[in-house]
C-alpha cells in the first residue's frame, strides 16, 4: 500500500503541529520540542507572517506546501520497520540489476560455439551492457525526480525484463547484442535506488542505509559468476539469460506490491491536493503544481540535467578523483571475472570451482560492511561534537577510507605474485581477492556517502558521475581484460599484468589523502558546493547543515549556471581592478 493512501487516510484531527503552520498556528513550540510556549508562539507568528508575505508575492495568491508543513506524512517519518522493508526490497532490485551485468559471462563459450563468433566478440555482449548501463542510469535519474521513484523504477524493471527475451531467444549474434544494449540502457541503477535513501532518511542518519544498498550493488556483481559456474556446467547458455529474467520479474512484482512512492515533491503534491479537496487550505499547492512542467523540463533544461553529471565529472576535482578511484576498483572485479579462468585453470579448477573462487571477494565485502558500523558511529559523534567544523561535517566521512583504500594495492600485489600457478598454493590469490573486496566496498561506500553530503541537491549528479565511472570503466575494460592478462610480460604475464594494475591503484589511493586533508579548500573553489552553501544560508537564516532536498530550476538548471558564471566573471573583474589599483 502506498504512503499516499496511508497518509490520506489519517484523521485530520491528527494533523501534526508543523502541518498546522499553514494556518499560522502551532508547530514551533509543540510538546517535547524543548521550546517555551511564548517562544513557540513568536516563531509561529513569524512563520505565518513569512508565508503571508510569500503568498502576497504571487499574483494568484497560491501558497506552496513545504516539507515542514507535512513532515509526518513524508518518508522521513516512516517507522523504522517500514524504512528497512523498503530498503530490503530496493536491496534486491539493485542486486538483480548488477546480477544482470555479470551472469552473461558464464554463457560466453556457448554463445561463441552457437553463433560462430570468437570469444572476444562474445565478450562484447558483457561490455555493451555495462557501457549502456552507465549512460542509462543518468538518463533515468531526472525522470524519477519529476514523476516519482516508483513508476520510473517499475518502467525500468519492465523494460529490462522485456529486453531479456530477444537475448534468450536470439536467432543470431546481432539480435543478442541489440538486446543487451537496450537492456543496459533501460537499467535505472543506483541513480534511483540511492535517491530513495535521500527520500526517507535525513542526511545525518543515512549512512547505515547507504552502506546497505552499496553492499547490494557490489554483491550483485559477484553473485553472477558464483551462480554462473553451476549454470555453465549444467545448463544451456541461454539459461544465463532466463535466470536473469526470472530474478527480474520476481523483484519487479515485489517492488510493485511492497514499495510506496517516496519522492518528497510528489508526496507534497498529493498531500496538497487532499487538503484542497477537504477544504483545509484552498490555496495550498505542491511544489510541482506551482512550477509548470514546461518550465521545469524545457529541452534546454533537460539536456542540461543530463549533461550535469558529466560536467561535474570533468570539472570538479573531488568528483573526478573519487569517481576514477571508485570506477577503477569496480572495473578490477569485471576484469577478474574474465581473468579468473586463466588463473585457476593452472590448478585444475573446474567451471564450478572457478565460480566459487569469487566467494573470497564477497567475504571481503562483508568484512568491509561490518567494519563501517563502528566507523559510522565514530563519525556521527565527531559531527555532533563539532557542528561548526566543515572538516568534521564533510571530510570526516572519508576517515575510514584512509585505512581501507590501501587494501586495493595491497590486495593486487598479493594476487599478482601468487597467481603463477603451482607450486604456489591457490589460497594466496584468494587472500588477495578478499583484500581487494574490502577496498572495493569501502571506496564505493565512502565516496558515495561523502558526495551525498558535500553536494546536497547536486548529489544525484555527483554520485551519478561516480556510478557512470564504475559502469563505464568496467565495460570498457571487459573486452581487453583477457588479452591484457595473456599478452603482457611473457612467462610472467599474469603476475606482470596485476602488477601494472597495482601501480595505477597506488596513484589513485594517494588522492584520497589529498581530498581528506584539502577537501574544504577544494569545495570553496566549486561553484556547485558554493551554490549549496548559499542556499542553506538563505533558507535557514544562517543555520548550517540543513538538508536541502530540492532547489528551484533557476538555481540548479541552465539559468543558474549562467548566473553563477556571470557572477564569477564579475567577481574576477573586480579582483583584477583591485590588483591594478
Amino acid at each position: 500500500m502506498s504512503s499516499f493512501n496511508e497518509s490520506s487516510s489519517t484523521n485530520h484531527a491528527n494533523i501534526s503541529p508543523s502541518d498546522k503552520r499553514i494556518d499560522g498556528v502551532g508547530g514551533a513550540g509543540g510538546e517535547g520540542s524543548g521550546v517555551s510556549h511564548d517562544e513557540g508562539l513568536t516563531a509561529a507568528r513569524k512563520d505565518a507572517a513569512a508565508r503571508e508575505k510569500a503568498a502576497a508575492l504571487r499574483a494568484d495568491g497560491k501558497v506552496e506546501l513545504k516539507e515542514e508543513d507535512a513532515w509526518r506524512e513524508l518518508g522521513f517519518c516512516y517507522p523504522s520497520w517500514k524504512k528497512w522493508t523498503i530498503l530490503t526490497v530496493i536491496f534486491l532490485v539493485q542486486t538483480s540489476m548488477n546480477f544482470n551485468t555479470s551472469l552473461y559471462s558464464n554463457g560466453l563459450e556457448g554463445i561463441s560455439n552457437e553463433f560462430g563468433v570468437s570469444m572476444q566478440a562474445a565478450r562484447a555482449g558483457a561490455a555493451v551492457f555495462l557501457i549502456t548501463y552507465a549512460f542509462g542510469c543518468e538518463l533515468w535519474a531526472p525522470w524519477s525526480e519529476e514523476f516519482g521513484r516508483k513508476p520510473i523504477l517499475q518502467l525500468s524493471l519492465g523494460l529490462v525484463n522485456i529486453w531479456c527475451l530477444p537475448v534468450a531467444l536470439a536467432p543470431n549474434f546481432t539480435t543478442l547484442m541489440v538486446g543487451r544494449a537496450l537492456g543496459g540502457l533501460s537499467s535505472a541503477g543506483g541513480s534511483v535506488t540511492l535517491g530513495m535513501i535521500a527520500d526517507i532518511f535525513e542526511s545525518d542518519e543515512q549512512q547505515y542505509a547507504v552502506a546497505y544498498i552499496v553492499f547490494s550493488s557490489v554483491g550483485g556483481s559477484i553473485l553472477g559468476p558464483i551462480i554462473g559456474g553451476f549454470v555453465q556446467a549444467n545448463l544451456h547458455w541461454r539459461w544465463t539469460i532466463w535466470i536473469q529474467l526470472i530474478f527480474g520479474v520476481f523483484v519487479q512484482i515485489l517492488h510493485l506490491v511492497c514499495v510506496p512512492e517516496t519522492r518528497t515533491t510528489i508526496l507534497l503534491d498529493r498531500i496538497a491536493k487532499i487538503r484542497r479537496k477537504c477544504g483545509l487550505a484552498p490555496n495550498l499547492y505542491g511544489p510541482n503544481e506551482l512550477e509548470p512542467f514546461s518550465k521545469r523540463f524545457t529541452f534546454k533544461e533537460l539536456i542540461w540535467t543530463w549533461v550535469r553529471p558529466f560536467r561535474m565529472f570533468l570539472t570538479e576535482p573531488i568528483v573526478l578523483t573519487l569517481s576514477l578511484l571508485s570506477g577503477f576498483s569496480d572495473a578490477l572485479i569485471f576484469m577478474q571475472i574474465q581473468s579468473f579462468a586463466l588463473v585457476y585453470e593452472q590448478w585444475g579448477f573446474s567451471t564450478v570451482q572457478i565460480g566459487l573462487s569469487f566467494i573470497p571477494i564477497g567475504l571481503g565485502y562483508i568484512i568491509a560492511w561490518l567494519s563501517f558500523i563502528p566507523a559510522i558511529r565514530r563519525n556521527k559523534k565527531e559531527r555532533l561534537a563539532k557542528p561548526g567544523d566543515e572538516h568534521a561535517q564533510y571530510e570526516s566521512r572519508l576517515w575510514w577510507l584512509l585505512f581501507t583504500a590501501p587494501c586495493l594495492p595491497i590486495g593486487l600485489i598479493i594476487f599478482a605474485w601468487t597467481s603463477g600457478g603451482p607450486p604456489t598454493h591457490w589460497i594466496g590469490t584468494m587472500v588477495g581477492s578478499a583484500i581487494i573486496g574490502i577496498a572495493n566496498y569501502a571506496i564505493y561506500m565512502a565516496t558515495i556517502d561523502y558526495m551525498i553530503c558535500a553536494y546536497g541537491p547536486y548529489s544525484a549528479s555527483a554520485t551519478g558521475g561516480n556510478g557512470w565511472s564504475r559502469d563505464f570503466l568496467a565495460g570498457v575494460l571487459t573486452v581487453p581484460a583477457t588479452p591484457f592478462y595473456t599478452n603482457i610480460g611473457g612467462r610472467l604475464h599474469l603476475e606482470i599484468a596485476s602488477t601494472i594494475l597495482f601501480c595505477i591503484s597506488l596513484i589513485l589511493v594517494v588522492a584520497v589523502y589529498a581530498i581528506y586533508y584539502y577537501g574544504p579548500a577544494l569545495r570553496k573553489r566549486s561553484p556547485f558546493a558554493q551554490s549549496l552553501a548559499s542556499s542553506v544560508t538563505s533558507e535557514d537564516h544562517g543555520q548550517p547543515h540543513r538538508r536541502i532536498s530540492r532547489l528551484p530550476t533557476e538555481e540548479i538548471g541552465f539559468e543558474g549556471y549562467q548566473r553563477r558564471h556571470a557572477e564569477h566573471a564579475h567577481h574576477a573583474g573586480h579582483e583584477h581592478e583591485g590588483m591594478s589599483t
